[in-house]
């Protein structure tokens, strides 16, 4: 499982760096749960199109895993949780710019594929 999710992390993150919107966004089912730090439970819908909007941005917003962070740990008859920290890099005025944070996904294993709903 351990694999998967690490395949899966790469696969969502690998669109997110190249901006390609549609695929990233397929990956999600439209139960989502977003939960974030200042805006608490954000609708699916809202998600989305800030996504929509950070991919327009001028700058290019890149993500990264931190090197030996994951961790997988099973969720019996639903999938797994995902635990790590990741980086978020982009250039303004002319420096990079690097923020660093720890992050939680439930992932639900839906018809053989690994899909995050929140």
């Amino acid at each position: 499982m351990y694999n998967e999710i690490a395949h899966m992390d790469s696969v969502i993150f690998s669109y997110f760096n190249t901006q390609q919107f549609e695929p990233f966004k397929a990956l999600f089912t439209k139960d989502l749960e977003w939960f974030q730090d200042n805006d608490g439970l954000v609708p699916y819908t809202t998600v989305f199109k800030n996504f929509k909007t950070t991919f327009n941005k001028p700058f290019k917003l890149t993500r990264q895993l931190v090197s030996g962070s994951l961790e997988v740990h099973p969720i019996k008859n639903y999938g797994a949780i995902e635990i790590g920290v990741h980086q978020f890099k982009h250039i303004e005025n002319g420096k990079e710019e690097t923020g660093t944070f720890k992050f939680v996904m439930i992932w639900q294993k839906k018809e053989g594929n690994g899909k995050y709903p929140g």
